[in-house]
């Protein structure tokens, strides 16, 4: 193992650049959309019914989540993105519909016979009392499947740079759409990144990214949670090995990422959060934006240190947060000569 400072992989104006031209890339994300719902108050008491603390409430809002947080996170870094997935007839849908449209995000939206998806987090002094989740889950028929490659279809003849699954395993994700999708991508060469499902881990074969943080890792693999770095290289060695993917990346929180490169090269990039505020939708940013800057480079540890930098800024954000291009040039010259990666091969 050696330390090589950040500086040797990427330059402040190296960073600019990409960030610059990867504007011009344009991305498809699949998977399942969530209508992400806060409640914010003020807690001053604990109810005389039950020792739980009152929440008088100031403030509520409402964003998109899921698959709809990634399609945000590329929009907020200046990338064009088709967004596809499913909502129910009912009024959260039309709220989501409503939030990807004022964000000029081009989408395709089916409307499925269950209630759109919608976790509401009640916040009381910035800290989350408890989240409660709507809905039901149920894997798309045959003709949904049908309709959504149809759609698919159309975008790829246009020009796509690349497409993300973002797999919350909420019923938008089959084992047929998948296998769809890396026909698409050995006969287009378009480039496939996966945020996958434990429950669907073994459907991601042959794809370029794959991005599970630690836990999904283990459990997709049907082990044990790795305690040690040395354990989690080697399970990540099994995943590569097992699914061919040509991209690894295990995200570790306050530890940052591992990174599994096509040369099976292997690189510990660290956290740069300071704090962590709230791990609420990272994942989405790291794969968003991993995915628009490797269209862009095709360099993996480049797009990584970016999604690495995008993920320590929105764990210090409440709720399920979007990153800019200006925050992660500032956080990059913030940490440019102090940060060190880590070459374990």
């Amino acid at each position: 193992m050696r330390k090589e400072k950040l500086s040797r992989f990427l330059s402040q104006k190296k960073l600019k650049e990409v960030l610059e031209k990867s504007k011009r890339k344009n991305i498809l994300v699949v998977g399942d959309v969530i209508l992400d719902n806060y409640i914010y108050g003020d807690v001053s008491r604990i109810s005389p019914e039950a020792p739980v603390p009152v929440v008088e409430v100031k403030e509520e809002s409402f964003t998109a989540g899921g698959a709809g947080n990634v399609a945000l996170n590329i929009k907020s870094l200046g990338g064009n993105v088709f967004l596809i997935g499913g909502i129910g007839k009912d009024t959260n849908g039309e709220i989501l519909t409503h939030i990807i449209k004022e964000k000029k995000i081009e989408r395709f939206f089916l409307e499925r016979s269950l209630s759109t998806i919608t976790k509401t987090r009640i916040i009381g002094r910035d800290q989350q009392i408890v989240r409660i989740d709507r809905e039901k889950r149920k894997e798309i028929s045959d003709k949904e499947v049908k309709q959504i490659i149809g759609k698919i279809d159309e975008i790829v003849n246009n020009k796509i740079d690349g497409i993300i699954v973002s797999d919350y395993g909420k019923g938008i994700i089959t084992k047929k759409l998948i296998n769809y999708l890396i026909d698409i991508k050995k006969k287009k060469g378009i480039i496939l990144c996966i945020d996958p499902k434990i429950q669907h881990f073994t459907y991601y074969k042959n794809v370029t990214c794959l991005t599970p943080n630690k836990k999904e890792a283990a459990e997709g693999m049907k082990e044990n949670n790795p305690e040690s770095k040395n354990e989690i290289i080697k399970l990540g060695k099994k995943i590569k090995k097992k699914l061919k993917s040509e991209i690894l990346i295990i995200t570790l929180g306050k530890q940052g990422m591992i990174l599994f490169d096509r040369k099976n090269n292997i690189f510990h990039i660290p956290s740069v959060a300071k704090e962590v505020y709230d791990v609420t939708g990272a994942g989405d940013t790291v794969i968003a934006s991993f995915t628009l800057t490797f269209s862009q480079t095709k360099d993996e540890v480049i797009s990584s240190i970016i999604a690495n930098l995008a993920g320590g800024i929105v764990v210090g954000k409440l709720g399920t947060a979007v990153v800019t291009s200006e925050e992660l040039e500032k956080i990059f010259e913030k940490n440019l000569n102090s940060e060190y990666i880590k070459i374990e091969k």
